[in-house]
């Protein structure tokens, strides 16, 4: 029963609340045993609130997912936690994820509360409104590098955000057409706002925002404002790292139609975690170690 319990609070999608430490990195605070430790409690309540909101959703979709091929094992679906005791359950950990924000930080509190009321009316209503849905999904990665800043109480670049609303478009639109693709297939019958789209129109709305992400850093690493703070133009040498990982995206979504879970691609594929940690350890090493 416990197991079933961390399973409906979904955390193989805690790594989205990674974000939440973007503040910290590119504020040059990540050493500082200070601004660690709010950012690392500022990512607990943020799994904490998220994981709430998990929950609701599947009590949203609990009589489509109940006949899902896949999502039917989850733990709602398959009827091992009763409804009434996961709305509860719910409701605890909203209550709790956000009282203890609004005490760590009041504007870090109420862009969690956003968040949560956001993600309620997405779960309900938004969801099934075509472009809007994967918008408000984009919204809601925003939203966790924004937390992230406001908590330790530092700006971040708005050059970063443009990146980070493009590169969640591009994964939210990747993840539709691999939907697309699993109903086309025959695989799974899943969200009804699959008949908005088509494979077509996914793909230009990918290649897109994949482009628009790739300029948007580069931007961000060339910008005068950037070079001023860090004291270097070094970080246009992590580009690279950011084309690969796009790429590789892309080649996992249209060749394997692994986008359907970009956490799992993210936990399990392996040039993807390579990528991510050079490409973590080239931005530590250029802003906290290089002789500028």
């Amino acid at each position: 029963m416990v197991k079933s319990y961390f399973l409906m609070l979904r955390p193989s999608q805690w790594t989205k609340n990674v974000l939440v430490f973007s503040g910290l990195v590119f504020s040059l605070h990540a050493f500082q045993p200070h601004y660690l430790d709010i950012s690392i409690t500022a990512f607990g309540l943020f799994c904490v609130i998220a994981s709430s909101e998990y929950i609701i959703n599947d009590l949203f979709d609990l009589p489509v997912d109940s006949i899902h091929p896949r999502k039917s094992k989850r733990p709602i679906a398959s009827g091992v936690v009763k409804p009434v005791t996961a709305g509860i359950f719910a409701g605890i950990l909203c209550i709790v994820g956000i009282v203890c924000a609004f005490l760590l930080d009041r504007e870090f509190g109420a862009l969690c509360l956003f968040y949560f009321i956001l993600m309620l009316f997405y779960s309900m209503k938004l969801k099934h409104i075509v472009i809007l849905d994967v918008l408000i999904i984009a919204t809601g990665f925003v939203v966790r590098v924004i937390a992230g800043t406001a908590v330790i109480d530092v700006e971040i670049s708005k050059w970063l955000l443009v990146c980070t609303i493009f590169l969640s478009l591009f994964l939210a639109l990747s993840k539709r057409l691999s939907e697309l693709h699993m109903v086309n297939n025959g695989k799974e019958e899943t969200r009804k706002i699959l008949k908005e789209y088509n494979a077509h129109l996914l793909t230009q709305l990918i290649s897109i925002s994949a482009a628009s992400t790739l300029i948007a850093y580069t931007l961000y690493t060339v910008d005068d404002l950037t070079i001023q703070k860090f004291g270097t133009m070094n970080l246009l040498y992590t580009v690279p790292f950011v084309i690969y990982g796009i790429f590789r995206y892309m080649y996992l979504v249209y060749t394997k139609d692994l986008g359907e879970n970009p956490e799992l691609i993210l936990l399990t594929d392996k040039p993807t975690l390579i990528n991510i940690f050079m490409y973590v350890g080239a931005v530590l090493y250029i802003l906290y170690f290089s002789v500028r």
